[in-house]
């Protein structure tokens, strides 16, 4: 794993995941509305093609730009295919996230480096139908991309909010927050936030051989916390609000950062030891459908 320009990245693209309160990106310029057909259906919504800071830059606001989808109804697959297409190799997903530990305060930002997945009724993978595939999910987040955007956050938040690298991320399936006994329970195995979309784009991204990482926003304590009222949707509007200025100078300066170096890591390789079914031997609608993802190793 290095950090170094990688010529094989020149001319590839930054993608961003917009999540609650998060629908557009300030500064892009010169922008493009898209209609990518997937083989798995629509996307989220009309994605936004533009330049900011050297780069082209793909976003997707993942609930919709009016925010019409709640967590199980996101179209993962289409959304995360999509962005593959588009040659974007690099992905910031931008969260709400409740805090599941005291020093996580709200309005603090965290960049985890781990999952606990507790969703039900999610897709997990490209693969199936005849193609196998297993990656490795040891370190779901890229990172370079998070050393990355955690040293960028940490020297732009203001005095008396911090960011936090690393920490367990807990997906639940949503849309309900969480009990306070399930809230305590997570504390119990040392989560550090609770959120309901990361860990499934996250998974799909490695098979894509995108490099993801969360700037996860604290907007509240969920409910376990004995001084704090229990997390309702007007708190998280609120908290929002302020966490999406900031969120909106770190995209544009990881942005930046990552026009100069177009850092490369594992996730840009994740197929290369995780292929099981030989080309020969897959059926060819299937192909036809990863062909996006697996060509380096299929041929086209």
């Amino acid at each position: 794993m290095n950090d170094t320009t990688s010529p094989f990245l020149k001319g590839s693209r930054l993608g961003v995941f917009g999540g609650s309160g998060l629908y557009s990106i300030e500064g892009l310029q010169n922008i493009q509305e898209l209609d990518i057909e997937t083989p798995y259906g629509n996307t989220s919504d009309k994605i936004l093609l533009g330049e900011l800071n050297g780069i082209e830059v793909v976003f997707l606001a993942r609930h919709g730009l009016k925010h019409t989808l709640i967590p199980t109804e996101i179209p993962y697959l289409a959304n995360v295919w999509a962005m593959r297409s588009l040659d974007v190799r690099w992905i910031i997903s931008a969260s709400a996230v409740g805090s599941l530990q005291e020093q996580i305060r709200p309005l603090d930002m965290v960049v985890p480096d781990q999952f606990i997945d507790q969703t039900k009724h999610r897709p997990t993978t490209f693969f199936g139908d005849g193609a196998v595939a297993h990656i490795s999910m040891a370190d779901p987040f890229c990172p370079i991309l998070s050393r990355l955007i955690a040293e960028i956050g940490e020297a732009l938040m203001p005095e008396g909010r911090q960011l936090h690298h690393g920490g367990t991320y807990l997906c639940i399936e949503g849309p309900a927050f969480s009990s306070k006994a399930e809230s305590n329970l997570y504390r119990s195995w040392g989560c550090s936030v609770i959120g309901m979309t990361n860990h499934t784009e996250a998974r799909l991204a490695r098979e894509a051989e995108i490099a993801y990482t969360t700037l996860a926003m604290a907007t509240d304590y969920d409910c376990w916390h004995p001084d704090h009222a229990s997390v309702t949707v007007g708190m998280v509007l609120e908290n929002l609000k302020i966490n999406a200025a900031l969120a909106n100078q770190i995209i544009k300066a990881v942005a930046e950062k990552i026009a100069e170096t177009r850092p490369s890591s594992k996730s840009h390789t994740a197929l290369k030891n995780a292929l099981m079914t030989l080309e020969k031997d897959v059926p060819e609608k299937t192909r036809l459908k990863l062909d996006v993802l697996t060509k380096a190793y299929w041929g086209n």
